[in-house]
């Protein structure tokens, strides 16, 4: 949202500076139209003057006033009616303006006959050649005709100008819209990540307390390990996006942690490319799924193990979490279809407020052996971040 408003005021600049372009183009217009022999013809440029002027007041009452007070108030019978009051009084004004030119510009030159020969149709400010008589224009427009056209023109121009400026408002709504939503994404997520971390700090912990009663050099080193986790969150997962090469490096980490405190006979594997892509994702994608297998998959009367692997093909990230199953006590299955303290439906929605439909998520939960596989697209579009 803190983008929204610079961006709306923005746009609203570039549309005026739309309209006031097109204008002057408009009024320029008749500089090039009404040209005789290098003459400008200025009864004619005034003329179509008188014309653009009214159809310009017309313009910004509607787009300045009618608009915003009531079409976009849904008021269409006071927006109607404001409609046939403008016109009502910018059309006499507008015919009996012009008239009032034409009169000033004919009686500059009256009437005048030299000598014999054939009527010739001129315009006003052009001066009869020799041998010739000016003559009234066949077919000249009467007053009546003369409002039609203004009438036409100005239904023409509030139509065009209510579309325009409808398009522009559905525009800057559809913005705003895209704003409210990045924001409203940005704070689910922020408050799913809220939920992961204390839950990985509370199992950290508990891991180092474990340790405290039987090795406390070891505990040290798991503090001094926790601690460069916890710069990671505290600092990557703030940005909203890290890259494959720190979230992996975090996930190794995570990995040596736990080491520590689970017995030999108890296997960990951790397998990733030996060259890692430089391509950014949203962080804490993969720790829910390891946390899951360390909390679940560990027995220390049988054997258990942990595998992390991670595959990566010219456009997925495959990431695949095994770890061993055991017979839970009822306590425990309850326990477990919590999944972790936030719930596999949790780690759905983050998944789909990051990727919408663009990932695939496999559960297979077999007898002695629970495997997850999270497939994702090699290069993220990040929904969230961008402008």
């Amino acid at each position: 949202m803190k983008k929204s408003i610079p961006e709306i005021n923005r746009f609203r600049s570039i549309e005026s500076i739309v309209y006031i372009v097109g204008w002057l183009i408009a009024f320029s217009i008749p500089f090039f139209h009404h040209r005789s022999y290098n003459v400008i013809l200025w009864d004619r440029i005034f003329e179509d003057w008188i014309k653009m002027g009214v159809l310009l007041i017309i313009f910004i009452l509607n787009i300045r006033l009618l608009i915003p007070l009531f079409l976009f108030e849904k008021k269409y019978g006071k927006y109607i009616g404001c409609i046939l009051i403008i016109l009502s009084l910018t059309i006499p004004a507008a015919v009996w303006t012009q008239s009032k030119v034409d009169y000033y510009y004919n009686a500059k030159m009256p009437p005048m006959e030299i000598g014999s020969g054939l009527p010739m149709e001129l315009g006003s400010s052009m001066p009869p050649p020799e041998g010739y008589r000016i003559q009234k224009k066949q077919g000249e427009k009467s007053i009546y005709s003369i409002a039609a056209d203004y009438l036409i023109f100005s239904l023409l121009l509030i139509g065009a100008s209510t579309t325009l400026k409808l398009a522009s408002r559905w525009i800057t709504e559809e913005n705003l819209r895209r704003e409210i939503e990045k924001e409203q994404l940005r704070t689910e997520l922020s408050l799913l990540r809220y939920q992961v971390s204390p839950h990985f700090l509370m199992n950290t912990l508990n891991n180092i307390h474990a340790l405290i009663d039987l090795d406390v050099e070891r505990a040290k080193n798991s503090v001094i390990k926790l601690s460069v986790l916890m710069r990671y969150l505290l600092y990557e997962t703030s940005h909203g996006m890290t890259t494959l090469r720190k979230e992996l490096d975090f996930i190794e980490s995570y990995i040596s942690l736990m080491k520590i405190r689970y017995p030999e006979n108890v296997v960990i594997e951790y397998e990733v490319p030996a060259e890692i892509p430089e391509i950014s994702l949203p962080p804490m994608l993969f720790i829910s799924f390891l946390e899951n297998a360390f909390k679940h998959g560990i027995s220390y009367q049988k054997k258990s193990f942990v595998k992390f692997r991670l595959d990566i093909t010219t456009s997925d990230i495959i990431c695949r979490t095994s770890n061993s199953k055991h017979t839970p006590t009822t306590d425990a299955a309850k326990d477990k279809k919590k999944y972790s303290g936030i719930g596999l439906a949790n780690v759905r929605k983050n998944l789909d407020l990051l990727y919408s439909n663009n990932y695939s998520l496999v559960i297979d939960d077999k007898n002695d052996e629970y495997d997850v596989t999270l497939t994702l697209p090699l290069h993220y579009e990040n929904k969230m971040h961008s402008s």
